[in-house]
């Protein structure tokens, strides 16, 4: 009999929020961002909760016009590190770039999370979308769009091969016989490419899971096709469940048609739940969230995703300006999104810009109605499960507390974790080491 599908869950941990006056709510903890207890508060909660993984998002370059969380935040791979320390079984996953990094450090650095946390590491590859960042990495320009992608595969592919260097079985660590390793079992890359060249090995073994997991967010045309080509998951954010399943489906066929179990590339959709007891309390809270948001302060917001465009030069009643290609090197797939449904909704860019900055969302109910939204996108071909992001200050806890007893009632989620590494409560497979992949083939040759 096959194993009922299980649904998937994430924690986006975001400080004092994705939003620029979250911070501002009677119970927002103003130094969120940078303080070690609550994160550490929340990762426990999350994990109370029997959620996959926590994830922490970042970014290289900021200004004024940032929103509060992006100017004061932890380093993702630092503040993975000592989380895995206060949990067992959820997954830490972060962001790290691409496009402003080496294949070899980045290795060693979730190699070693992926071992300090017991086989829990997962790393969100970005390609750094804001033009400023190199200028904080003594680059004169940013790479184009398609340039990033290329940089980003070819990174992607070196970080597995790194990972690969020693077999499973590779350190021996006999006192009797004074043979710490097998010569045999150390493999070295030996990498020539476009953008890198890395000899290796790398100087830390694999973990249990093999590899971290791979998770990914692009959904322009190049974004799709890298993810659907190296990713394990992916992360997306729909505002319907028509587009969502359209997304879905487009994923699936990408990794079937590159040769890919499509079961085994999970598609995320981001989610922000606002709970209440009631739908007249729920609309209460987020009419407390959206009404903290000054236009000023949306128009900074939406500027962020055309390159900090400037967008208060412009009558806020009159329909959305165009602006041409601004952005389009940016946040490619939002940006394109924002215009296309501001043209066939002829908004005007007061209503662009409080809809971008304080997004109303599907999920916004009691636990009831929030559990029948997930269950109809989860069951109807939309997602393998969605990441959470507290609208709220409360928003992870109130989900964990009564959200999540709905969805295990249901038989839709687990009660207890399954596996202690993220690959095994994802229900991924193992990546077997290259090496002893070929070796084997060589046997049975």
């Amino acid at each position: 009999m096959a194993k009922k599908r299980q649904l998937k869950l994430g924690a986006l941990l975001h400080g004092v929020g994705g939003g620029t006056s979250t911070w501002r709510h009677p119970d927002a903890i103003t130094d969120a961002s940078v303080n070690f207890g609550v994160y550490k508060n929340w990762v426990r909660k999350a994990e109370e909760g029997k959620l996959d993984f926590i994830f922490i998002a970042d970014g290289l370059y900021i200004n004024e016009k940032s929103i509060p969380h992006f100017l004061n935040r932890f380093e993702p791979i630092t503040i993975l590190s000592a989380l895995a320390a206060v949990s067992t079984h959820i997954g830490l996953v972060g962001t790290l770039s691409t496009s402003y990094s080496e294949p070899f450090t980045v290795a060693r650095q979730f190699g070693s999370l992926d071992i300090n946390s017991g086989g829990r590491a997962g790393w969100n590859v970005v390609t750094s979308p804001l033009e400023g960042s190199a200028l904080n990495y003594g680059r004169k320009q940013h790479p184009d769009h398609a340039t990033r992608y290329r940089i980003a595969a070819e990174f992607l592919e070196v970080t597995r091969g790194l990972w690969d260097s020693w077999e499973d079985d590779a350190f021996i660590r006999d006192k009797a016989t004074g043979r710490f390793f097998d010569p045999d079992k150390m493999h070295a890359l030996n990498h020539e490419g476009e953008f890198f060249s890395v000899k290796g090995p790398l100087n830390i073994q694999r973990s249990k899971q093999g590899h971290p997991v791979i998770f990914q967010a692009g959904s322009s045309e190049a974004g799709r096709s890298f993810a659907s080509r190296a990713a394990d998951a992916i992360f997306t954010g729909q505002e319907t469940i028509g587009e969502a399943r359209e997304f879905y489906q487009d994923i699936k066929r990408r990794v079937a048609g590159y040769g890919r179990n499509p079961e085994e590339v999970l598609v995320f959709p981001g989610i922000g739940p606002i709970i209440g007891s009631t739908e007249e309390e729920a609309e209460r809270k987020y009419r407390e969230i959206a009404e903290l948001v000054t236009i000023e302060e949306a128009l900074n917001y939406l500027g962020r995703f055309f390159d900090h465009h400037d967008f208060s030069q412009y009558p806020l009643d009159e329909p959305f300006p165009d602006i041409g290609d601004i952005g389009k090197n940016s946040f490619q797939a939002n940006t394109d999104r924002i215009k296309r449904i501001a043209r066939e909704q002829n908004l005007t860019l007061r209503e662009v810009a409080l809809r971008t900055a304080t997004p109303r969302g599907n999920f916004i109910g009691t636990p009831e109605s929030i559990a029948d939204r997930i269950q109809e996108w989860f069951e109807g071909g939309a997602a393998d499960g969605f990441i959470l992001h507290a609208t709220t200050p409360r928003g992870l806890e109130e989900f964990v507390d009564h959200v999540v007893p709905i969805l295990q009632k249901r038989g839709l989620f687990r009660t207890e974790y399954e596996s202690d590494t993220l690959r095994g409560n994802l229900g991924l497979p193992v990546p077997e080491n290259r090496y002893t992949l070929a070796r084997k083939k060589t046997v049975n040759v």
